[in-house]
């Protein structure tokens, strides 16, 4: 009897999370992100396997088609930088798989490295640029700070890398 009931159970959650899956996208909810009237590099994008609705932070869905990521360079060092500068890096990338390459997600492995990223998908063949802002404020003497993307690639996440040599400014305390 109970395993009757916890069958029922995931077959109700599949049918849920199938139907959550394609009614989403065919309303408007009057914001930017979801507005699905847009055009091809809105929220909702059509492949040739599923539409599939993209949105920052959220984790890739299994169904969602992979496609390949290779960026020319996966770690840049901007040598010496001074403390409370401001240092700009474009992490340039192309997608060489089959599939629109959607990236979910760029996060820094702390708030003073600030990544940008492309909101639409990348169509097969074409390119994209990453662009990462590190502000090492107080911070000194050698840094390695890391830029995790989330994108609909196998593996789901790709880390890229800067360093640095925090110059420390006259009167600042080693440490």
């Amino acid at each position: 009897m109970k395993e009757n009931i916890k069958l029922a159970l995931l077959g109700l959650i599949a049918v849920t999370l199938i139907i959550n899956t394609f009614m989403k996208g065919e309303g408007t909810t009057g914001s930017d992100e979801q507005n699905a009237s847009k055009p091809v590099s809105s929220a909702v994008v059509a492949t040739p396997s599923a539409n599939v609705n993209v949105q920052p932070n959220a984790p890739i869905a299994a169904d969602v088609p992979k496609t390949l990521v290779v960026f020319d360079e996966y770690d840049y060092n901007f040598g010496d930088v001074a403390q409370n500068s401001t240092n700009e890096k474009i992490f340039k990338f192309k997608n060489t798989g089959k599939e629109p390459l959607i990236i979910t997600n760029a996060k820094g492995s702390c708030g003073c490295t600030v990544p940008e990223y492309p909101k639409e998908p990348i169509a097969p063949g074409k390119t994209g640029d990453i662009k990462v802002v590190y502000s090492p404020g107080n911070q000194q003497f050698k840094q390695e700070k890391s830029i995790t993307i989330t994108a609909n690639t196998d593996p789901e996440t790709t880390v890229l890398k800067v360093y640095a040599n925090v110059i420390p400014t006259e009167g600042t305390p080693a440490g």
